[in-house]
């Protein structure tokens, strides 16, 4: 029943932006311009960043109330910064959305929980940081999971962020509300992080591109939480060159940096490539056939642009242990706020109670680390040398390969509903572990990992090909990944729900 009346909200959306629209015309000039080329008319002088901002505030107005993308609007902070001595970086004026996981001084810090409800940030993350140096002016913050711990975005404090190809269906997690701002048209790109596939998953499932760094190869300003780090923070975007200069702004230069920065790429490269590519998970299953068919589309394509392509077995470095070590590392921090949960609703002025204010997945991964760490005290330490393990083979394993190409999820596009913050913990659990079977392997890894939106499925819905390279090797992927831009465009592909089809 939640999934049909969902499917029905959804076609009724859809209905009723195409009855609102006169005409296909674009609500203002800007839609169609990506980050770059709006920051260019800054830099020209043929438009201020305040009328970026009015037309991006315009179109959030007239998108969001089908979407849920934007949970908090920061409108007029925006304008005042748009209005200001911005700094001259290669995004200067142009309008942003930060996840509402990322702390920005002053504004709502909420984690998608009822726990941190009135919560506001009194800094700026590192993220943060890196895009006002670039000179992007931040007009709100975008919807998330509760504490972005699984594959969608509806929690039971913001609600479900829906796919603008078709709002019965989910937008992806946890940078759910990025994928759908920056797909329909609200802003050029957005923040987003990915700690096990929270960048690549919104990107495949809204046709978008999502790059996941190197670990330690971005600025940060506060150390991980953990000391098997796997998270990064970037962005998703609609073209590859707003992805590249996002990672340019954002990686450490200089001494701080822990590898040769990629700079700023902006073209394919004549280098061909010796790609691995597979479907199967480390599992050995297959995925869904339009899955298998849009990877396999995608390493023809490959192949007929000169690339040597490989089949291989999934299970190159990744073996059985994997799932129960990443869930080990994964599930610390739900263990740790459940553990702290009273501590926190004190320091609020109010007594909480863990069953009230969180949902049943973050109590059920703190049960699930609770329970094996009673059993081995040496857990911890067991899984960070798991994530050096791993890292080390792929190490390896890219000795002989410049690429691994694979699909990003095990299915297209899930219902709303599917994943529910209403469900148990071990209904969303199975769900979630069927579901990403490809992304975490390169949080745990630590290698730069891009979903990119080559093909769709047979109901037209984004299906997203991911590509791996070796630690440090962004730039290999982002030559592929303008060559594959170049081949196979999709600037022209907007979904129903857009400010391109809005009048």
């Amino acid at each position: 029943m939640m999934q049909r009346r969902d499917f029905l909200a959804g076609v009724s959306a859809m209905a009723l932006a195409a009855a609102t629209k006169p005409s296909q015309a674009a609500m203002d000039e800007f839609v169609s311009y990506d980050g770059m080329g709006q920051a260019e008319l800054v830099h020209n002088g043929e438009v201020s960043s305040l009328e970026l901002v009015e037309a991006a505030i315009k179109r959030i107005e007239r998108l969001n109330p089908a979407l849920n993308a934007v949970v908090h609007k920061l409108y007029d902070e925006g304008r005042a910064v748009a209005q200001s001595d911005l700094p001259d970086g290669p995004f200067k004026g142009v309008p942003y959305l930060i996840k509402d996981l990322q702390e920005l001084a002053g504004a709502p810090l909420t984690y998608g929980s009822k726990l941190f409800e009135h919560n506001f940030a009194d800094f700026d993350s590192g993220s943060v940081v890196s895009a006002k140096k670039a000179g992007l002016v931040i007009i709100g913050k975008t919807n998330t999971p509760e504490f972005g711990f699984v594959s969608t975005t509806e929690s039971q404090l913001l609600g479900p962020a829906r796919n603008p190809y078709n709002t019965a269906y989910h937008s992806g997690g946890s940078s759910g509300g990025a994928g759908v701002a920056v797909a329909s048209g609200m802003v050029p790109f957005a923040h987003a992080s990915d700690g096990g596939g929270s960048i690549r998953i919104p990107a495949s499932v809204n046709g978008l591109v999502g790059l996941k760094a190197t670990r330690h190869r971005l600025y940060m300003n506060t150390p991980p939480s953990v000391e098997a780090d796997i998270s990064v923070r970037l962005a998703v975007s609609r073209s590859v060159r707003d992805t590249a200069q996002i990672l340019n702004v954002s990686e450490k230069k200089g001494g701080a940096a822990d590898y040769a920065p990629t700079g700023f790429i902006h073209r394919p490269s004549k280098k061909r490539l010796k790609i691995a590519f597979h479907t199967k998970t480390f599992e050995g299953r297959e995925p869904h056939t339009d899955v298998k068919e849009a990877t396999e589309r995608a390493a023809k394509l490959c192949e007929n642009l000169g690339h040597k392509v490989e089949l291989v077995e999934a299970a190159v470095v990744v073996d059985d242990d994997f799932l129960d070590q990443f869930m080990n590392v994964w599930s610390y921090s739900a263990h740790n706020l459940v553990k702290n949960v009273r501590i926190i609703g004190l320091m609020q002025g109010r007594w909480v109670d863990p069953e009230n204010v969180l949902e049943p997945f973050s109590r059920g991964m703190a049960e699930l680390y609770g329970s094996r760490k009673a059993k081995d005290p040496d857990l911890d330490k067991k899984a960070i040398e798991y994530v050096r393990k791993v890292e080390a083979g792929y190490r390896d394993f890219f000795k002989n390969y410049d690429v691994i190409m694979s699909p990003v999820l095990f299915k297209p596009p899930l219902l709303i509903g599917e994943q529910g913050s209403h469900k148990s913990f071990e209904e969303v659990f199975a769900s979630v572990n069927d579901y990403v079977a490809y992304t975490a392997q390169y949080n745990v890894s630590g290698n730069p990992a891009i979903s990119l939106p080559l093909y769709t499925s047979s109901v037209g819905l984004p299906i997203g090909t991911q590509f791996a390279a070796a630690h440090g090797k962004e730039a290999t992927l982002l030559h592929l990944a303008y060559e594959l831009e170049d081949a196979l465009p999709w600037k022209n592909r907007w979904p129903e729900i857009s400010a391109l089809k809005l009048a």
